[in-house]
């Protein structure tokens, strides 16, 4: 009789090692973009220019002791898109994206209601992807 448990074991092992892989140290990849709001209208619009060479980091701030950590930064490439790798479940923490400054002289002014982005950066809330994508930030052109 135990015999016949043995093939349905093995397969079950088979089966969850990928997702104890997975829990075990896969980093989140958080994706977003920044861009030069020429119109001042507070959103992406036809005229949108996307910045090359701003600075964003990633910042979570802890529930319980509101401590916040620098956990990820990174430059725009090319349309103005950063990607930015982050270790670590951070399961009772709010992260932002957070802009820190943009390269264009005259586009520096961060946009008030568009200069952070909630990510989020649990495996405890369903989502089985490992990639997340932040909401476009904003500066205001002068």
């Amino acid at each position: 009789m135990a015999r016949s448990y043995t093939p349905l074991l093995a397969v079950m092992c088979v089966l969850l090692l990928p997702l104890a892989a997975m829990a075990a140290g896969t980093p989140f990849h958080i994706e977003g973009c920044v861009y030069c709001d020429t119109c001042r209208f507070g959103f992406e619009t036809i005229l949108t220019k996307y910045i090359t060479g701003a600075k964003v980091k990633i910042v979570c701030k802890d529930s319980v002791t509101l401590k916040s950590e620098v956990v990820g930064e990174a430059v725009t490439g090319r349309r103005g898109r950063y990607r930015v790798a982050v270790k670590g479940d951070r399961q009772d923490q709010q992260c932002l994206a957070v802009l820190v400054n943009s390269p264009i002289s005259n586009c520096q002014f961060p946009d008030p209601g568009r200069n952070t982005a909630t990510v989020i950066l649990t495996r405890s809330n369903g989502i089985a992807s490992t990639r997340h994508f932040a909401n476009a930030m904003g500066f205001f052109r002068d």
